[in-house]
C-alpha cells in the first residue's frame, strides 16, 4: 500500500488568472474548495454541465518535474518546459500518489474522503496560458478530477492514502 503527501494547494478566484497559493483550503461536497473559481462558479469550464466533476483536480509533482527534466518531442529533443505546480492550474499537488489508479477510487486528502472521476487531461486553454507543447507533454498525466465525499479542511503537508475496507 501507499502513501503520498499534499505537497502544495492552489485556488484562483475566476477563469485564467494565476492560481494563489495556500496553507490550506475548506473542502465542500457539491462546491469543490472555497475561494475557488469553480466553487465560485466563474471557471472557464463552469457553465458546462460535468461541473461536479471540477470539484478538485490533483496533479503530482513527479509529473511536474518530468516536463523540465525528460519530455521529448518527437524528433528526441527535450521540451525544457518549466513549470510550478500552480501554473498546472490543479488545485492540489502531490508527492507519492499514483493519481491515474484512483479513477473510481476512494481515498482521504488529510481528514477530506475523496472519490477520483477522470484524468483531468491537459487542454488547449491550460498551453495558452502556460507553454507550447504543455498539451501534448501531459496527456494521460495531466491529474485527476476528483469529487469531495465529505467536508473539512486540507492542509499542505497532510498525507494522502487509499480508502481502506
Amino acid at each position: 500500500m501507499w502513501q503520498g503527501s499534499v505537497v502544495s494547494l492552489h485556488i484562483a478566484p475566476k477563469a485564467s488568472v494565476p492560481m494563489e497559493s495556500v496553507g490550506s483550503v475548506r473542502a465542500v461536497p457539491g462546491l469543490g474548495l472555497e475561494g475557488d473559481r469553480y466553487f465560485l462558479g466563474t471557471g472557464t469550464y463552469s457553465p458546462k454541465p460535468s461541473h461536479g466533476n471540477r470539484e478538485v483536480t490533483l496533479i503530482e509533482t513527479e509529473t511536474v518535474a518530468a516536463l523540465f527534466d525528460g519530455v521529448q518531442n518527437a524528433e528526441g529533443h527535450r521540451l525544457g518546459i518549466k513549470l510550478s505546480p500552480a501554473e498546472t492550474r490543479r488545485n492540489i499537488a502531490t508527492s507519492g500518489v499514483p493519481l491515474n489508479h484512483l479513477v473510481d477510487r476512494e481515498f482521504w486528502v488529510g481528514p477530506v474522503l475523496l472519490v477520483g472521476t477522470r484524468l483531468c487531461e491537459p487542454c488547449k486553454h491550460l498551453e495558452d496560458l502556460t507553454h507550447k507543447g504543455v498539451l501534448a507533454a501531459l496527456i494521460h498525466r495531466g491529474g485527476l478530477r476528483a469529487r469531495i465525499l465529505t467536508e473539512g479542511v486540507i492542509r499542505v503537508g497532510d498525507p494522502i492514502r487509499p480508502k481502506t475496507a
